[in-house]
C-alpha cells in the first residue's frame, strides 16, 4: 500500500478544513472560561480581517444613504447587512509537494502558484446570533477568481484570474498566506467582511478522526483505489479509521468530469457526522474535547486566540448546525487548457449573499 506521501497530484483534495469546522463546534459547546476572556474575545471578533470597506453588490440601485448604512435593494425590497454576523474563513492546506527553491519553501503548483501550499478546501463559517444558526458555504477550489500573484522572491506581479485555491500558495504558508487568501475570498464575495481565519493541514484528518473512535458513514459513491487500500462501494455502511477517513474525503474519480462536486457531497456527509459524534462525546467526557483541541493545534495556523475561543464557546453554545445549513456555490465547470476551471454564477452568489449576510428591513 502506498503512503500518503506518494499520492499522485491530481488525486489530491486537501479537505482538513472539514475537521477544523468540527473542532469549532466542539469548542463552542464544552469550553467554559471567565468573563474577562469573553469580553476580550468579543472585542477581537468585532474587528474584521478584511472586507470592512463595504459590500459592493450589483443586485439593485443603491442610494448613497443606503450604501452608507450598509443597505441595498434586491427585487424591490430593502435589506440591511447583518453587522452582528461573525464570518470565519476555514482553509484546508495541501503542502505535500512543497520543495526547497532558493532557500525557501516553494511549491510549483498546477497553475503556477508557490510557497505556502494550496488551499484545497475553502469554507466560510457564518455564525448568526440573530437566529442562533451556524451556516457553512463550501467554495469550489477551482473557482476562477482574482488573486494577487507574487514571484519566488516575493515581488508583487499583479492581479490575475486563477483558481482561488492557489492564492494561499503565494505567501509564507503562515499568516501572510492566510491574509492573502482572506482577501481573495472577500473580494470574490463582493467585499463581505471576514472576522477570523483558521488554516489546517490535511494531515490532521486521520488523527482527529480516530480521537472519536472513527466515523461511520453510508458510502455515497464508489471509491475503488487498491493502491490506497480503498475498496468502498456505494450504499455500504463502513466505519472509517485513520487513513481511510483521509482518503474518503480526498479521493475522486478523475475519469468523471467535475468529480469535485461528488467529493463535496462526501465532505458534507463526513462533516455533519463527525460534528455530531465529537459533540456528543465531548459533552459526556470533556477530555475528548481537550484531546481534539490539542491535536488540531499541531496542524493549525489561526488568528483566533484563547480569549476568542472562550467567547465563542460561551456565547454560541446551542446554536444549530446541520446539513441543511450547508451551501455550495452555483456555477459551471469547464475544462481549461490544462486544468479544470469552475466559473461561479455571480447572480446566484449575490442572491446567496443577500440570503445569509443581509436581513430584510421592515417597511
Amino acid at each position: 500500500m502506498l503512503s500518503r506521501e506518494t499520492i499522485v497530484e491530481k488525486k489530491k483534495l486537501g479537505i482538513a478544513a472539514l475537521t477544523m469546522i468540527n473542532i469549532f463546534a466542539v469548542v463552542l459547546v464544552v469550553i467554559g472560561l471567565v468573563e474577562v476572556m469573553r469580553m476580550t474575545g468579543k472585542a477581537s471578533l468585532s474587528v474584521t480581517v478584511l472586507g470592512s470597506e463595504g459590500v459592493e453588490l450589483d443586485v439593485g440601485e443603491v442610494t448613497p444613504e443606503r450604501k452608507k448604512e450598509n443597505e441595498t435593494l434586491y427585487n424591490g425590497k430593502a435589506y440591511a447587512l447583518n453587522e452582528d454576523l461573525v464570518t470565519v474563513l476555514v482553509m484546508g492546506i495541501d503542502k505535500e509537494t512543497v520543495t526547497e527553491v532558493g532557500g525557501q519553501s516553494w511549491e510549483a503548483d498546477e497553475a503556477g502558484g508557490y510557497a505556502g501550499g494550496q488551499a484545497d478546501a475553502l469554507f466560510l463559517l457564518l455564525i448568526n446570533p440573530h437566529n442562533k444558526n451556524v451556516y457553512v458555504i463550501a467554495i469550489n477550489r477551482n473557482s476562477m477568481a482574482e488573486i494577487d500573484v507574487f514571484d519566488e522572491e516575493g515581488n508583487y506581479q499583479g492581479i490575475f484570474t486563477k483558481q482561488i485555491a492557489l492564492q494561499h500558495g503565494y505567501g509564507d504558508g503562515k499568516e501572510e498566506s492566510c491574509l492573502r487568501q482572506v482577501k481573495a475570498v472577500s473580494r470574490m464575495f463582493h467585499g463581505i467582511p471576514i472576522h477570523a481565519y483558521a488554516a489546517v493541514s490535511m494531515d490532521a484528518i486521520p488523527e482527529l478522526n480516530d480521537v472519536v473512535g472513527g466515523i461511520t458513514v453510508e458510502v455515497l459513491d464508489d471509491i475503488i483505489y487498491p493502491e490506497y487500500d480503498m475498496d468502498l462501494h456505494q450504499g455500504e455502511t463502513v466505519t472509517l479509521y485513520g487513513d481511510k477517513a483521509y482518503w474518503y474525503v480526498r479521493l475522486r474519480n478523475e475519469n468523471i468530469f467535475n468529480s469535485n462536486e461528488l467529493r463535496l457531497q462526501r465532505q458534507k456527509q463526513y462533516l455533519t457526522t463527525f460534528a455530531a459524534e465529537a459533540k456528543n462525546q465531548s459533552v459526556a467526557d470533556i477530555r475528548v474535547a481537550i484531546e481534539l483541541y490539542q491535536t488540531v493545534r499541531k496542524y493549525m495556523v489561526t488568528d483566533i486566540d484563547l480569549n476568542t475561543f472562550t467567547y465563542m464557546a460561551t456565547e454560541y453554545i446551542g446554536y444549530d448546525f446541520d446539513i441543511e445549513n450547508m451551501y455550495s456555490l452555483q456555477g459551471e465547470a469547464v475544462q481549461g487548457n490544462q486544468f479544470e476551471e469552475f466559473y461561479v454564477d455571480d447572480a446566484a452568489l449575490q442572491e446567496l449573499i443577500i440570503e445569509l449576510f443581509y436581513e430584510p428591513l421592515e417597511e
